[in-house]
């Protein structure tokens, strides 16, 4: 006797064995509830046994439902990662990653791996969360999202976090200002202008304030903003200097801005790939996860952020 289902049921029962959820693995995998009931319905009616266990509240698999979600986990996965190295074939994969990151790290960092990746898996969807540093590590850790590049997260019992590159932070400021023709600036002279400062819910002011306990006339805000990219928007209107991380700056080109080594103390910190420990990703997540590996040491990773500081 015919066994009466395809692929498309076997990736629903998939999306709900790993959410746990119809509505949303439903929008998991861009399909009506109705729809996706339907192809649970079959699937169960197929093999002829229950994968499901189904309450008003919540969704268990079954003890035959483990097992065969390890199983299809294991034929969908291998099934994408063949299609995935064929190279006529890996241009027509249609899928989703959706990584978290911290704002500082898109425009000259993550977005020369996403063009890369873009390439190569042109129908791929990349779903970029921009946000702050513990609302990106909650997003990997509730699996909101498949991975995460972030600065915290290597202190988490359930998150592997994986070192790419270390930065310093940098004065940023006009090129018409004073402190643009230094060689390097110390807390206690940034702190003699006008400063404009990250927001105590940022990690990044969490660092710089641990950094600085003990410094004396370090730098006190005058302007207050939440993200890294507002405070260089507001150095480039002129309204002041800012701390921030080196990736977050633009190049040396750059009509406008600088940045300019910050000394007594420098203050570091390390950017790494973050994701749930024992969690293995999708064929499409992993090698946009590998591609930020291979590019670790090219313009993207530490020398290019060494080379943008020692350059302002």
């Amino acid at each position: 006797m015919a066994i009466n289902f395809d692929l498309n049921d076997l990736q629903a029962f998939r999306a709900v064995a790993e959410i746990g959820n119809f509505r949303k693995a439903a929008e998991a995998i861009s399909i009506s509830q109705p729809a996706f009931s339907r192809r649970i319905d079959k699937l169960e009616e197929a093999l002829g046994v229950r994968l499901l266990d189904r309450t008003t509240r919540r969704v268990s698999l079954t003890a035959v439902g483990r097992d065969f979600a390890r199983k299809v986990t294991l034929l969908l996965d291998e099934l994408d990662q063949t299609l995935l190295g064929i190279r006529g074939v890996a241009a027509t994969r249609m899928g989703e990653v959706t990584i978290a990151c911290v704002p500082s790290t898109v425009y000259y960092y993550l977005s020369q791996v996403i063009r890369r990746y873009h390439e190569r898996f042109p129908k791929i969807r990349v779903k970029v969360f921009d946000a702050g540093a513990n609302e990106v590590l909650d997003a990997v850790a509730r699996s909101q999202a498949d991975f995460g590049l972030n600065f915290i997260g290597s202190q988490e019992p359930d998150i592997e976090f994986r070192s790419l590159l270390e930065e310093r932070f940098v004065a940023a400021c006009r090129r018409d200002h004073p402190l643009a023709r230094k060689r390097s600036v110390s807390w206690s002279e940034l702190g003699a202008y006008d400063f404009i400062a990250v927001s105590k819910t940022s990690g990044n002011r969490l660092l710089i304030d641990q950094a600085l306990a003990n410094v004396a006339g370090s730098p006190q805000g005058v302007y207050e903003a939440q993200h890294v990219t507002t405070l260089l928007g507001l150095v480039e209107a002129g309204l002041g200097v800012a701390a921030v991380p080196s990736l977050a700056m633009p190049g040396k080109d750059h009509p406008t801005l600088v940045s300019v080594p910050l000394v007594e103390p420098v203050v570091t910190r390390q950017v790494g790939l973050i994701r749930r420990k024992g969690r293995s990703l999708s064929p499409a997540a992993q090698q946009l996860y590998d591609f930020f590996a291979e590019m670790k040491g090219s313009r993207a990773g530490r020398p290019a952020a060494k080379a943008r500081t020692a350059a302002a």
